[in-house]
């Protein structure tokens, strides 16, 4: 199991670095392709013109064939499923977005010395460790080691944000990003692409580590179907956060197809989990399968309608929206076998309950044809066979689309299963049919879809990730962040007099003083009110509490001693500017997320100075706070599995007799 999952680690890897390869190649191209279009609108020369014409044609194909590869990738499902899957119909799994190295490094230290006053070379390891994060994860390991990187990264992003990117000025920092399906560059200078396209890629993660369960298995099912509700629902996290990013692929039309197919997928996978231990051979039983089949196919008929809409048709691959129509047929026909098993196979006999079985019907159909009842098609055989012929025709739509995909077609799982289907019903077909009998056929009613296990969203535990701040060094955030402006530290000499200093302390951290007296010696030299201490002596106190500062400043003697203090320049900056974003070489206007600001983070000096305490009672009132079955067709003809049976059809009709029988 350890060396397959390598194995398949190894391959995503591959194919990774393949679609980073095709992105540096579709950039390029993109970029020529601009160049020749600004000559063109620029050249007057028609020879000019014809050349450049000529390079555009040329230019243009090569797009289109780089394009053709990528969504090439994007149809490549067989590398996420399970190595040793082969008996069921594969699932699609999302791949990861790509991103350009971003060098944090030289701003950050310039940017800690011109804002928070401190030698930024002393603060080099913290940012080496934030941009080995940032490499690693883009390539994250396929588990859930892989989403907890991805997740402790994305849980550092706001403190990050809250240190350097100053609401009133751009960092020079540039973070670019690839749409997962046609490769195009975004590019911003904020912080809110950086965190959507983490979540995208979590929600890939999730839903490469469903595509990778065992659903042979109840456990793999349920890991399975757990995975892919956390895709959906990290999904919709990116989606009702950043509702302006502007990468297509996490467009909010874009987003709600992944979320649907996310939940089609997870449906399908609770489908299987309830048909793994076997179906009995029971009229509820079966008409109950049908319904949940229903739902699937239901599901799977939103998703592909919701694909072939303009624009999000010009960007899903081909393979997706031609998978999933296969798969809306596919167990559309499997419901209408079910049913038509529960009506061949029991047929309405003088001991059974005709009440029951009438309403079980009834509850199944949407409607029927003016003039037909649930009793009639109970007691009526070609009534009964109609829902067989029905299935019939469903499997034959499936297998003809398959054939129209060339994607498709090298999924030899998945054709193996759509044949053993059609076969089945075919077998059915011929059990019950009389050459002798000549009927005018009637069309079988649609199902009601219903399940007693719907999938749902799950909300994401992991995009709330408890991090320690890389840079705490630098000071409480409430204090020292990159929306706030200081003063450059003073050094403030103290010197007591009868043992008062001339000033009360208030806050947390860092400490703040208050009540000054403009008399004393420290407002002399300096210290105003509302100033924060950063330093006593040697000792940096900008995460010490009062009872701290108390401490180290109950001793000093009549020479005194040093302190830091740092002033709040102002407390509203400046609306924040517009930022560009780059897509495709063509520039957007895009704005940066707005911070609020707080009433009482003003400017202390505004607050009303109350009567000076003595020393002896500094922070005496503050505390720091503390923080026999009948099996589904399978694609595998050993038997060895649970529900892959040699002969893809039900049991002869004498095993029916018996109530205990399981399909």
């Amino acid at each position: 199991m350890g060396c397959s999952f390598r194995l398949l680690t190894h391959i995503c890897f591959k194919l990774q670095n393949t679609r980073a390869s095709l992105n540096q190649q579709i950039i390029k191209q993109m970029r020529m392709r601009a160049g020749a279009e600004n000559l063109l609108k620029a050249s007057s020369n028609n020879k000019v013109k014809e050349m450049v014409l000529l390079e555009l044609s040329y230019v243009n194909s090569n797009l289109q064939l780089l394009m053709g590869e990528l969504e090439g990738l994007n149809s490549s499902v067989e590398v996420y499923q399970n190595t040793q899957e082969t008996a069921n119909i594969p699932l699609i799994a999302l791949g990861l977005k790509e991103t350009k190295e971003v060098d944090y490094s030289t701003l950050f230290k310039d940017f800690i010395l011109e804002h928070y006053s401190e030698d930024g070379k002393d603060y080099e390891d913290e940012i080496a460790d934030l941009m080995d994060l940032r490499q690693a994860c883009r390539t994250p390991s396929r588990n859930e080691a892989g989403v907890e990187l991805l997740a402790k990264y994305f849980s550092h992003l706001p403190l990050v944000e809250s240190r350097f990117f100053s609401p009133s000025r751009q960092t020079g920092i540039f973070f670019t990003w690839y749409d997962s399906f046609t490769g195009v560059p975004v590019c911003q200078q904020n912080l809110s692409l950086e965190k959507a396209s983490i979540l995208f890629n979590m929600a890939a993660l999730y839903s490469q580590i469903a595509t990778r369960s065992d659903r042979q298995t109840v456990a793999g099912l349920e890991e399975a179907i757990s995975s892919f509700q956390i895709a959906a629902g990290t999904l919709n996290h990116l989606k009702e956060t950043f509702t302006h990013t502007p990468s297509y692929d996490m467009s909010p039309a874009m987003l709600s197809m992944l979320i649907r197919m996310m939940l089609a997928q997870a449906q399908e996978c609770l489908f299987e989990k309830i048909a793994l231990p076997g179906i009995r051979n029971q009229f509820s039983s079966l008409m109950k399968m049908a319904q949940e089949a229903s739902r699937v196919s239901e599901i799977y008929d939103q998703v592909h309608q919701s694909m072939i809409q303009t624009p999000i048709k010009d960007n899903v691959p081909l393979f997706w929206s031609t998978m999933t129509q296969v798969k809306a047929n596919h167990y559309r026909s499997m419901a209408h076998f079910f049913v038509a098993s529960a009506l061949l196979d029991h047929q309405l006999g003088p001991s059974d309950d005709e009440d029951q079985q009438e309403k079980t019907l009834s509850q199944v159909y949407d409607r029927l044809p003016e003039g037909r009842s649930p009793l009639d098609i109970l007691k009526n055989k070609d009534e009964r066979k109609a829902h067989i012929r029905r299935a019939i025709l469903g499997h034959e739509e499936a297998l003809r689309i398959y054939g129209l995909c060339h994607h498709l077609n090298k999924l030899e799982a998945l054709q193996d299963i759509l044949k053993a289907s059609h076969q089945r019903s075919l077998n059915k077909s011929s059990e019950n049919e009389n050459e002798e009998e000549f009927t005018d056929y009637t069309e079988a009613p649609d199902i009601i879809s219903k399940t007693e296990h719907k999938a749902e969203m799950e909300v994401p535990a992991t995009t709330k990730v408890k991090v320690t701040d890389f840079f705490q060094r630098l000071g409480p955030l409430s204090v020292f962040s990159a929306k706030q402006r200081w003063t450059a530290p003073r050094t403030i000499r103290l010197r007591p007099e009868d043992r008062d200093l001339g000033f009360t302390l208030k806050g947390e951290t860092p400490v703040q003083v208050v009540s000054l007296d403009p008399l004393s010696p420290a407002a002399a030299d300096g210290l105003k009110e509302g100033d924060y201490i950063v330093t006593v002596g040697n000792t940096d106190c900008k995460w010490l509490g009062v009872t701290e500062v108390m401490r180290l400043l109950k001793d000093v003697d009549e020479e005194g001693i040093d302190i830091q203090v740092v002033s709040v320049m102002d407390s509203n900056p400046p609306m924040p500017t517009k930022s560009a974003t780059f897509c495709g070489n063509l520039p957007k206007t895009y704005s940066m997320i707005c911070l609020a600001y707080n009433d009482d983070d003003k400017n202390p000096k505004s607050r009303k100075v109350t009567k000076k305490s003595s020393f002896i009672s500094w922070g005496l009132k503050n505390k720091l706070k503390s923080a026999s079955t009948l099996s589904l067709p399978t694609a595998d003809h050993s038997g060895t599995l649970p529900w892959n049976k040699p002969c893809p059809t039900f049991p002869s009709s004498s095993s029916y007799n018996n109530d205990s029988a399981l399909y």
